[in-house]
């Protein structure tokens, strides 16, 4: 069984932020496998697919970002989904807008979400994207930033990332995770 868990924060409000990327790539994944994201359980929004003789299960916390642990603990514990099975996707400050860094464990870099779910799973080592969604430009506060929308320059960058965010989580269904890291990595 393998778990992709986009993190983003859930309403209309936050739509096309830049804190739910991970959602937005969730989204994308579940268009491209023809997956129905149906089912609630878990503090989640969620929906599984069978692909190579795998279930793989899609996943959006419905905690609020600050929460996400609370939803992604309970739901791996349940399936008893083990860390190495586990990728997360993310908005990150440090990185430009539409640059994606993948890799097999690493710190909360401040990122909440991230923090939350440290803190529920004992542990810094599990699979992640990290998507860049850049600084807040002077004068502008990190929370407005990220619960912001992006500048239409943007936009062909971070729409460049979700596609291969999606495509990535996708190769992990059926290849090692390093070949798919040496292969986004760029």
């Amino acid at each position: 069984m393998k778990l992709i868990v986009g993190l983003g924060n859930p309403g209309a409000k936050y739509a096309g932020t830049r804190h739910n990327v991970g959602f937005d790539i969730i989204d994308r994944c579940a268009e491209n496998l023809q997956l129905e994201m149906n089912q609630t359980k878990f503090k989640g929004l969620y929906g599984s697919i069978i692909r190579n003789g795998e279930k793989v299960f899609l996943l959006k916390p419905q905690t609020y970002m600050n929460l996400s642990g609370e939803s992604v603990r309970p739901f791996m514990d349940y399936y008893q989904i083990p860390l190495e099975d586990l990728l997360v996707i993310y908005d990150d400050l440090d990185l430009p807008v539409g640059k994606i860094r993948i890799r097999v464990k690493g710190s909360s870099g401040g990122h909440n979400g991230i923090k939350s779910l440290i803190a529920q799973l004992g542990t810094q080592e599990f699979k992640r994207i990290r998507v860049g969604v850049d600084r807040p430009p002077a004068g502008v506060s990190v929370v407005n930033h990220v619960l912001g929308g992006y500048r239409p320059e943007e936009r062909p960058h971070i729409e460049q990332a979700i596609d291969l965010s999606a495509k990535a989580a996708e190769q992990w269904i059926s290849r090692p995770f390093l070949e798919v890291m040496n292969e986004f990595n760029k």
